[in-house]
């Protein structure tokens, strides 16, 4: 039978995105409807917003307006993690269908200025969550290091910037696994072997996504790209295998969650300030098989670990099982090299803008059997 490289088209079930930026307004309308597009049916909804989505009500209005958007997507929807979050909204939420709730750092990425600063004050959110069998999202990053902070003798500890911000993370990913040892945790677009690891160490509750984006990009690529700039930012040639090699070897802890976040044309070219978010909805499953055939290339996994069932796994099955979610029965074909990225995403009526992943190259089709 042919290797991955040699397949021409492959079926397989639709995909569960578990890490989906939709926007409101003009933008959702512009993005919400590629998520099948993509090749995904079902989607776990960032709360980010502005303001951030912080109530049971405004979650529920939320999902509302995108199954007004698009309505054959299911849509899985979150909390915005923040001092108004008690255990009591927790309970709450959990009545309502809410799956989980999603924590940022304060100010470390795209609208996380309301974030978490001291993350021991949610010990009693976290310990509600853990018993009402919710998820707790991490973006796993610390802020950085004030620029002029003294580096001196006087201040031993190590500067945080954007390459080390996760890997500073990572014990709190472990204090809260040991305090919560049954509270589902996923430590979020993972871009470092460093944040694999740590996972691994954990018990089963404790998952991880993996973008598409981070499957490709190193260092160099977003240095001089605006389009290719996110948070957190990808990092090492070897950080980037890690990945590659995590998605045919995890066994299931680690699945797809894009991170795909739509900016305006502007303001990820045009403005003193680039923002952070590459935005790969459309295109999501092309280019995460895209980057293992690569990955085959340069001989980073080989040609018979990217097996269907693997496939089925990292894009569907793993995820759904973390997150309790079923198939909906769907499928797709994806076929090699039959879908050019477009250069700019414009919809009739909408006058947002935004520019995709891989602009103008060709990647693998998606079509809904």
């Amino acid at each position: 039978m042919a290797g991955f490289t040699q397949w021409n088209e492959i079926e397989l079930p639709a995909a569960f995105d578990a890490h989906v930026h939709l926007r409101d307004g003009e933008m959702a309308r512009l993005v919400t409807p590629t998520i099948r597009k993509g090749g995904a049916d079902t989607v776990y909804v960032m709360p980010n917003l502005v303001p951030p989505v912080t109530t049971v009500q405004q979650c529920l209005e939320y999902k509302e307006r995108l199954q007004k958007i698009e309505p054959n997507v299911e849509y899985h929807m979150s909390l915005y993690l923040h001092e108004s979050i008690t255990p009591e909204v927790i309970r709450e939420a959990k009545k309502a269908g809410v799956t989980g709730v999603k924590s940022y750092p304060a100010g470390v990425t795209t609208n996380s200025s309301s974030g978490v600063l001291d993350y021991e004050t949610f010990y009693p959110v976290f310990a509600e969550m853990e018993a009402q069998n919710m998820i707790l999202n991490l973006h796993g990053e610390v802020p950085s290091t004030p620029p002029h902070a003294p580096t001196s003798s006087s201040n031993p500890t190590t500067a945080i910037t954007i390459l080390n911000a996760e890997p500073a993370f990572l014990p709190t990913l472990k204090n809260l696994h040991t305090r919560f040892p049954k509270l589902r945790i996923i430590l979020e677009h993972c871009s470092t072997a460093a944040a694999l690891e740590a996972v691994r160490a954990c018990g089963p509750s404790v998952a991880g996504t993996i973008t598409a984006h981070h499957l490709s990009l190193i260092i160099d690529d977003w240095a001089g790209d605006p389009f290719h700039f996110c948070k957190p930012v990808a990092k090492t040639p070897e950080d980037r295998d890690a990945l590659l090699r995590a998605v045919v070897r995890s066994e299931g802890r680690f699945f797809l969650g894009t991170d795909s976040a739509p900016h305006p044309l502007g303001k990820k070219r045009g403005e003193d300030k680039v923002a952070a978010g590459v935005f790969t909805q459309p295109y999501s499953v092309g280019y995460v098989l895209d980057a293992l055939a690569k990955g085959v290339e340069r001989d980073v996994i080989k040609e018979e670990e990217v097996t269907k069932e693997v496939l089925e796994g990292f894009f569907s099955g793993w995820g759904r099982k973390f997150y309790e979610v079923s198939e909906k029965g769907e499928r797709i074909v994806v076929k090699r090299g039959k879908e050019t990225v477009v250069d700019v995403l414009r919809s009739e009526g909408v006058e947002v803008e935004v520019v995709p992943f891989r602009r103008g190259e060709e990647t693998w089709s998606v079509e809904w059997k």
